[in-house]
């Protein structure tokens, strides 16, 4: 679709107003009545020579003279951690906890009488919005199957008991067992 010159003058104008492609868009479908995708506002600020407006400088990562580093992308583990509660939580949600643990067994040792919580990964996941999915059992026996969806929650689809909660090591052992075995198929 061609604009008259007017509206090429307006749409400069809304640019060097510092509007970005979404704006323009919504803009000249309001007050031009031209419905344009958005890919087409961008080749028309480009034929047009318009350069767009940060909404922000970008400050680079690398640069720490006063400014903060980057956030840390997270993972699937650190994401389904801090779901479950496990750790991982942010630095002010570590200020606020007591400095004495809520719980009196260590969480870093296996359970009592040896037992470990089992994980294994479907070589096919079939079941719709999952990325893998598998079986678990925990220290107790109890057994389930369980999913990681598209974005990185874990959950259970059936546990052999009803109403069943892991004790917090099953739950810590199984996030640990479920990110090794993720890794080992390349997630």
């Amino acid at each position: 679709m061609t604009l008259t010159p007017e509206q090429k003058q307006t749409v400069a104008t809304w640019v060097a107003a510092g509007d970005n492609l979404s704006a323009v868009q919504r803009k000249l479908a309001d007050q031009f009545k031209i419905s344009m995708t958005y890919m087409d506002v961008r080749f028309l600020v480009d034929d047009l020579n318009l350069q767009l407006k940060d909404a922000a400088p970008r400050a680079d990562p690398t640069d720490l003279k006063g400014a903060k580093a980057a956030p840390e992308k997270k993972g699937l583990l650190e994401k389904a951690k801090e779901k479950l509660g496990l750790g991982g939580a942010s630095e002010a949600a570590a200020e606020d906890e007591p400095e004495e643990a809520e719980f009196d067994e260590d969480l870093s040792a296996p359970p009592a009488g040896g037992a470990r919580v089992s994980v294994a990964v479907d070589k096919v996941t079939l079941i719709p919005g999952a990325v893998a999915s598998g079986t678990v059992t925990f220290s107790d026996g109890v057994t389930g199957k369980w999913i990681v969806d598209n974005y990185g929650r874990p959950g259970f689809t059936e546990i052999s008991r009803k109403d069943y909660r892991p004790n917090p090591a099953d739950a810590q052992m199984f996030m640990q067992e479920l990110s090794s075995a993720l890794q080992q198929r390349g997630f």
